[in-house]
């Protein structure tokens, strides 16, 4: 897809004038042109500070949303969303932190992102979870970790107190990153998801190196995040883990274990081959209620039940990496 640069005066403060962008990224998924990383950097900056009017907002949402976004456009986008809040500071651990987002939910099977936390925040490694705290239809990570008694932090103070008693901290992203959640609340108007939802799937939020767990739903998006991870994320942020969704989460799925592909530096390793249906089905939970997930959770914590073995190797390999990763820091 052919990109273009677009001449433009950006003055802050004042109204982002955004439809030249329009025209080039608005000409269906087959004319479009994307835009360079600096122009995709000053428009979502403009985006998220307001400064777009709603009408031109919604035409750029829409656009990106059929066009697709290329490694430049996702990493301009990126850039400024992190530039958009605070960052958190890592407590001194054996571990870098690992970054969890869960913006998906469960809707057929019980949600165990919150296992998958807990095992790692057990194990010494200072893990920040993000996301949305109520999905209608699905069970969120945040409800399953309010069943567990751990209630969501109310500012970047208490999710870092939280990863320093070796908790696992969990941020709505409303206070992680209030301008991003107010783009992902454009799709309750809009009706369908915009690239902020791949935005914050990928996004590092600490000062520091950290491990990113990121998912995707879509194949394409398998080959775009990977070309970004190794052609355009800055160096010094971290690695990343990158696998297919267990229904859009981060926890590789208790009955078949996704490939997860390892981006450390410039370079890609397999960690887990793609597999089928494991040979015996893990005792999971009956129903996908956040008390009854939260009940089979401290189950397995107490040694009750078996970790199912393909989260047992997700947690293995995490460690590994953010160890790898605490040593060079």
């Amino acid at each position: 897809m052919t990109t273009v640069s677009i001449p433009h005066t950006d003055v802050a403060g004042e109204p982002f004038p955004a439809a030249r962008f329009i025209k080039e990224i608005g000409r269906g998924k087959n004319g479009a042109r994307s835009m360079t990383r600096d122009d995709a950097f000053a428009l979502y900056r403009a985006m998220l500070d307001g400064r777009v009017s709603d009408l031109e907002l919604g035409g750029i949402l829409l656009s990106m949303r059929i066009k697709g976004e290329s490694v430049d456009e996702i990493a301009g986008f990126l850039e400024a969303a992190e530039a958009s809040f605070a960052p958190l500071q890592a407590p001194p651990a054996a571990y870098a932190p690992i970054v969890i987002p869960s913006y998906n939910g469960a809707r057929k099977m019980a949600n165990l992102t919150a296992l998958l936390a807990l095992l790692l925040a057990r194990a010494g490694a200072p893990v920040l979870v993000h996301g949305v705290t109520l999905d209608v239809g699905r069970i969120t990570t945040a409800e399953v970790l309010a069943a567990l008694g751990m209630p969501a932090c109310d500012s970047h103070e208490q999710a870092q107190d939280a990863m320093a008693r070796g908790e696992v901290a969990f941020m709505p992203v409303a206070t992680l990153a209030p301008k991003l959640a107010r783009m992902l609340s454009l799709r309750r108007v809009l009706g369908v998801r915009n690239s902020t939802h791949t935005l914050v799937k990928i996004m590092q939020p600490f000062a520091g190196p950290a491990l990113r767990l990121v998912s995707y739903t879509h194949p394409e998006y398998l080959e775009m995040l990977g070309e970004y991870f190794i052609t355009a994320a800055p160096a010094g942020r971290g690695d990343a883990f990158l696998m297919r969704g267990t229904e859009g989460e981060t926890v590789a799925n208790a009955n078949k274990a996704q490939q997860i592909d390892w981006f450390h530096g410039k370079e890609r390793t397999v960690l887990v081959e793609k597999q089928l249906l494991v040979e015996q089905l893990p005792d999971l939970p009956v129903e996908r209620d956040a008390a009854t997930t939260a009940a089979w959770i401290r189950r397995v914590l107490a040694g009750e039940i078996a970790v199912p073995p393909s989260i047992a190797e997700q947690v293995a390999h995490c460690l590994m990496a953010a160890s790898k990763l605490a040593q060079v820091r």
